[in-house]
């Protein structure tokens, strides 16, 4: 038996209709979507797909729950299962869609299952889909580079005191429960923030400057900082 292909199928930060054609196509050839959830209705990327692919509600559900800690340990045991489970997959044929929200190789929990696939001897493709800082500067109307200028991504839950005084653009990314230091870190240091929550969502909300940022925003947060003198 022909052994299945995994897909790490990335489908955008938020609005079905910027789904890429590809990911499309192979959602709905595929035959498991694998969610990093416990149920469908848990799981924003799933959420979004539905939007795009009329029959994804027929397919067979694969439920890969990843916590969202830190702790090595508990992580690594969490890829391993997921690998596992998505191989047994593949071994019967099956191909395997991952979906992840925004790009699958920004800080995507897919990456840790496809390197394991992919050394198991199994096939794996990743799907890019448009990242969640690209999407967020086109909903603000704004570049987030020009000329010369450099761009940072960050994870914000690891401290962006430091980040800041870097040049060109920051992208501070999984603020989370870290919003209200981010804000601080914001207003101490004089940036230009903007930031835009759930992009391309229902309850899309969106901030112009670090004073009107909301501390208790959602986790799909994401800010734009840009260095005091540019518009």
């Amino acid at each position: 038996m022909e052994q299945g292909i995994l897909y790490g199928v990335g489908v955008g930060p938020g609005d079905p209709e910027l789904m890429t054609l590809k990911a499309v196509r192979v959602i709905g050839e595929a035959d498991v979507i694998a969610l990093p959830a416990k149920a469908k209705e848990a799981c924003v990327a799933y959420k979004i797909a539905r939007g795009a692919v009329k029959e994804l509600d027929e397919k067979e559900f694969l439920y890969l729950h990843m916590p969202m800690t830190k702790d090595k340990a508990a992580l690594e045991e969490c890829h391993d299962r997921g690998a596992a489970q998505v191989t047994a997959l593949l071994r019967e044929g099956k191909t395997v869609a991952f979906l992840t929200l925004g790009d699958v190789t920004v800080y995507s929990t897919y990456l840790y299952l496809h390197r394991r696939v992919v050394k198991a001897g199994f096939e794996a493709e990743i799907v890019s889909g448009i990242p969640s800082f690209c999407a967020a500067a086109a909903r603000l109307g704004i570049g987030l580079v020009e000329t010369k200028e450099e761009l940072h991504v960050i994870p914000a839950t690891y401290g962006v005191e430091e980040a800041l005084s870097l040049s060109g653009t920051k992208i501070l990314m999984k603020s989370g429960k870290a919003m209200g230091q981010v804000k601080t870190a914001l207003l101490k240091a004089g940036c230009r923030a903007y930031m835009v929550e759930n992009c391309g969502m229902e309850n899309e909300k969106i901030y112009h400057s670090a004073e009107e940022i909301d501390e208790n925003a959602g986790y799909y947060s994401l800010l734009i900082v840009k260095e005091a003198d540019h518009g």
